[in-house]
């Protein structure tokens, strides 16, 4: 593969430092393209994996437990992933109906997961390991026809010049000196070799800019250097707050958007932007041993369906063992998640938000002149659909195309549903209207 020479990088970020931040932000013909793209997506992985997992706690545990940079360091040359297969990864995520994957290039610990020449903290120089995997799963993605999304940590708890400190990483044992400018250069630097060297890139997610919310992040002229190196690809920031100018995508961390259960998105407005909502597995994102708090493949279908209902994504994560395979209770999982989606696929895929907004019950999808009606939680053999705006032309069953009986009440649509309705993990109405 070949690589941006070190010096085509900084003049990449210098000549980046000369645009303008006032001009109001444009969005190519292949963005927006690219935006209406994502919308029909609905579904993707998210693989959180780095040298963290060879301790088997979480993604956080240089954080959690106090971990200083130089002895955290000897984690990397543990890291020794001979069982990784980027296309088992990527036909995985294939076969569950994902339609793009999400990987961390790196983590807030500051490690790199992709050959960088601005720093020997990657894989290529501090691993016995000593392989690209970013490489490796970019080339399996473009072989099956799967986007990638890089996530790259704004916050790094390992590099000196991420001065002064944020609300994290304050015993990690540098220096109390840095250069913030610096920083945001090498950041800078690193998303142009992601940019450069792994062919088309469907987008990046920005993680940690909250742990220095008064900073100067100077968010423009990164978003600005990547959408002039790559315009089609999707700027996401995992900020909690409403999207910034420059943004493509809007995302929510275990939320379905509006929602605040997760405790993230308190100031977290719904903007314009197409939406996105990630969740785990278990309970932590990176690999932890003693993590069993597995989520049932019919909470993860839920999920999927509620965050359609709600007109936004859902980017389910893993989180691979040290050795690169994915652990079987998650496969196991996701083997019957794509056994779903490959029979109802239809009433997600493609489709927005339906006329009826979410409720207790379950929520509605729309395709053209198409509302899929998902009934998630009902106690009745007797359904009650609220007044839609348009003609009705059918209500059929979803999975059989059996036409149902309703009548148009004054309090709104009552269906009548057929016997052993409730044995469905989703049970979906077809309504035809005009």
């Amino acid at each position: 593969m070949k690589h941006l020479p070190l010096i085509s990088i900084l003049l990449l970020v210098l000549m980046s430092n000369g645009q303008t931040n006032a001009q109001t932000y444009q969005p190519s013909a292949e963005n927006l393209e690219n935006r209406e793209w994502f919308q029909d997506a609905k579904f993707g992985m998210f693989i959180h994996w780095g040298i963290y997992s060879v301790l088997g706690v979480h993604e956080w545990v240089m954080e959690t437990q106090s971990i200083d940079k130089k002895t955290y360091e000897k984690a990397a040359s543990f890291f020794n992933p001979t069982e990784f297969n980027a296309e088992e990864w990527v036909l995985l995520a294939k076969a569950t109906g994902m339609k793009y994957i999400t990987v961390t290039t790196k983590h807030h610990d500051g490690f790199a997961l992709f050959d960088s020449q601005l720093t020997d903290w990657d894989i290529m120089d501090r691993t016995v390991y000593q392989q690209d995997v970013i490489g490796a799963l970019a080339k399996a993605c473009k072989k099956h026809g799967i986007k990638l999304f890089f996530y790259y940590s704004q916050l790094d708890w390992h590099h000196n010049d991420y001065f002064p400190r944020g609300q994290t990483g304050k015993a990690a044992g540098r220096p109390d000196t840095g250069n913030w400018d610096s920083y945001i250069d090498f950041m800078n630097g690193q998303l142009t070799e992601l940019l450069t060297n792994y062919g088309d890139v469907t987008g990046i997610w920005f993680d940690g800019w909250w742990d220095k919310k008064d900073a100067d992040w100077q968010l423009r002229k990164t978003y600005d250097l990547i959408h002039k190196i790559q315009p089609q690809a999707l700027i996401g920031g995992n900020h909690h707050q409403a999207p910034k100018e420059g943004e493509d995508f809007q995302m929510f961390e275990k939320d379905l958007p509006g929602e605040n259960k997760g405790g993230f998105s308190a100031e977290a407005k719904i903007g314009q932007l197409p939406l996105e909502t990630a969740e785990t597995m278990a309970h932590r994102w990176g690999f932890s041993l003693q993590d069993k708090a597995y989520k049932s493949s019919k909470e993860l279908i839920h999920y999927l369906v509620k965050a359609a209902g709600h007109n936004s994504n859902f980017l389910l994560n893993v989180g691979p063992m040290p050795n690169g395979k994915i652990q079987q209770e998650f496969i196991d999982t996701l083997n019957v998640v794509g056994q779903w989606t490959s029979k109802y696929g239809e009433s997600i895929f493609g489709t927005r938000g339906g006329p009826i907004a979410p409720q207790s019950w379950g929520v509605s999808t729309q395709r053209d002149n198409t509302v899929f009606v998902h009934i998630l939680d009902w106690r009745s053999d007797a359904f009650l659909i609220p007044e839609l705006d348009k003609q009705i032309k059918h209500i059929r069953e979803f999975e059989t195309k059996m036409d149902l009986s309703f009548d148009v009440t004054k309090y709104g649509i009552l269906v009548a549903l057929p016997e052993n309705w409730e044995n469905r993990t989703d049970y979906i109405l077809e309504i035809g209207i005009e």
